[in-house]
Formats: C-alpha cells, sequence, structure tokens
C-alpha cells in the first residue's frame, strides 16, 4: 500500500474537520515532574465517538458516497471502537452499517455502537472469528465491507499526526498503539508529508505480541491475543500491507504488560483527570518503561481512546 501524501491527508482533514474540532495536544505538568521528560498527549479521548478512530471513518466513508453509488448498507467487525467510527459515518452518509464484535465485547462500546445506529451481531471468540463471518455475509448478500486498514483510513487518521506536529515543534519521539496499523501508518504518512525527523514508536501488549514479533523477525507472524484489558491492540493477525510500513519506517515496537497499561491508566487520572481505556494508555505506559532514556527530550504519547467499561475502570483505579 502507497502511503497517502500530503494532498490526500489535507483532503482527509477537510472531511474530518467538517465533522469535529481538531483535538487538544497538552503536556501536564505533573506527568513531566513524574517522567523527567516533557511529555505532549495527543487526546484522540476527546472525539464525539471517543476514540482516533472516527477520523479514518469519515474520510473512508466520503470517499465510498462518491465513489461506489448505490451502496446502502455496509458490515465491518470490531471490539468496539472501530465499529462506532463506521456507525458515526456510515450514518452522516446515510447508509445502514451492521457490525459484529466477539461474544463478550465491551458492553459499553456494544451500547455506543447501537446508540450511534449500528446493527450489532455478536459473534465468535475474539475479533478474528468476528471477522472471518462479517467477510462471510458480506460475500453471502454482496454487502459492502468496510476493511480495518485501508489507505483511506489511514489518510484519514493521519489528521491527528498533522495536528500534533503542527502544534508542537520538534518532537524528539512519538509513542504510538498499534491494533491492526491505521494509528501508527498514519503518523509515519504525517511525519513523511512535513519532513520530519520524529522517530516513531510502536506499542503493543505483551499478550498480543503479533505486530512486535512480526517487527523482529521481519515475517508476519500471528499470535494469540489474550490481554484482559486493551482489547483495541487486541490483534492476533497482522495487516501484511501495515507491517511493510511499519518495517520501512518506524524506529522500534515496544511490548507493554496487562499490569503496566493498568498502572498508566491511574496515572492518567491522578496527573491529567483524563480516562484512558485500556488501549488508549497503552502508549504512556511505553514511555514510563522507557523513562531513563527520555529524559531531557520532548515526547508525544497518543491516548488514543477513553471508552472503558465503568466495573474494568473501576477495579484499574483502585488498584495500586
Amino acid at each position: 500500500m502507497k502511503l497517502p501524501g500530503r494532498s490526500e491527508i489535507e483532503s482527509a482533514s477537510r472531511i474530518v474537520h467538517g465533522a469535529m474540532r481538531p483535538t487538544l495536544q497538552h503536556t501536564w505538568p505533573l506527568l513531566n515532574q513524574r517522567l523527567g521528560a516533557e511529555v505532549w498527549l495527543k487526546h484522540e479521548n476527546h472525539t464525539p465517538v471517543g476514540s482516533f478512530k472516527i477520523r479514518g471513518g469519515l474520510a473512508y466513508f466520503r470517499h465510498l458516497k462518491h465513489s461506489r453509488q448505490g451502496i446502502t448498507r455496509v458490515v465491518a467487525a470490531t471490539r468496539g471502537n472501530f465499529g462506532q467510527a463506521v456507525a458515526f459515518a456510515a450514518r452522516r452518509e446515510s447508509m445502514e452499517a451492521i457490525v459484529y464484535v466477539p461474544l463478550g465485547n465491551s458492553e459499553s462500546k456494544n451500547r455506543a455502537m447501537r446508540a450511534l445506529g449500528a446493527t450489532l451481531v455478536e459473534y465468535g471468540a475474539d475479533f478474528e472469528e468476528a471477522r472471518q463471518e462479517a467477510l462471510r455475509r458480506a460475500r453471502q448478500e454482496d454487502l459492502h465491507y468496510v476493511p480495518s486498514f485501508h489507505e483511506r483510513l489511514v489518510a484519514g487518521v493521519a489528521t491527528y499526526s498533522v495536528e500534533l506536529f503542527s502544534a508542537v515543534e520538534a518532537v524528539d519521539v512519538a509513542y504510538v498503539p498499534i491494533g491492526l496499523g491505521s494509528g501508527i501508518c498514519g503518523m509515519v504518512a504525517a511525519r513523511e508529508a512535513l519532513g520530519l525527523k520524529t522517530d516513531i514508536v510502536g506499542v503493543v501488549s505483551r499478550h498480543a505480541p503479533a505486530y512486535y514479533e512480526s517487527f523482529v523477525e521481519r515475517r508476519a507472524v500471528a499470535r494469540p491475543a489474550e490481554t484482559r484489558i486493551a482489547d483495541g491492540v487486541a490483534c492476533s493477525v497482522p495487516d501484511p500491507d501495515a507491517l511493510e510500513i511499519i518495517w520501512r519506517h518506524v524506529a522500534r515496537v515496544v511490548m507493554v504488560t496487562d499490569d503496566e497499561i493498568a498502572m498508566a491508566m491511574r496515572i492518567l487520572f491522578d496527573d491529567t483527570h483524563n480516562i484512558a481505556e485500556g488501549a488508549g494508555a497503552a502508549a504512556l505506559a511505553a514511555v514510563i518503561q522507557e523513562s531513563r532514556q527520555l529524559s531531557g527530550k520532548r515526547v508525544a504519547a497518543v491516548l488514543s481512546g477513553g471508552n472503558v467499561d465503568r466495573d474494568v475502570y473501576r477495579e484499574v483505579l483502585g488498584g495500586r
């Protein structure tokens, strides 16, 4: 897949900003004091659906409407945030969205998708089983299947990194969680389009290490996704196009544990009073893990989403 260039990202920005305002990037004194570095958070937890995914959805569906006439129904698979983006953007373009989620998926994310107009179907033990069933239905009923990784999604998601890099000069290193790859590939596209030298670091769960092992071994490696707290990075099968971009442009990939993510969620609440879901706190967890080598640097971390179930968050905040 070709990385979106500056013109594609600027076009996506016009679409995205027609539906939502740019999100805040902010540096928090307590967090900086704790970590000994100047840390900027990109607050994608403040979008209309509580995650960065809305950006890709808006760009993808606007292109779909103008390039494929007559599409009225689409189908997709998700653990939640992508499904909210699909539902939000589909409704905006007068389309019906059918969204597959695995059994036992986040109840709050399920409710949010239904509230946005999606027809929700619960199927399978994990995202991959839900995705395969969504693909089967798309073939059976001749529906348009919305992929979780696509050039248009990457162009839309790249808009948050352009906002970040335009507002904060000379970021030395930026940490981005990796689910299926649109976020980190969007940041790569933004960095390349702006001609910057920022090191980009991907962050995965140690309990879902497919992208880490694929990065290290330079081949696609499938691994079980068993994280109990970070469903947004619970990827077991990497996308080959995302891998090619990550191999070429990303400095390294870091693994963080569920316990480290939970600690980062607590720190975000204590130091910034922001709510993060597990995947949303993963980038900060990596910054904390590597804080000794970041002293004196200007660091960015993407707070990619804040859609956490109340019971999960209560348990996290009660920990130490």
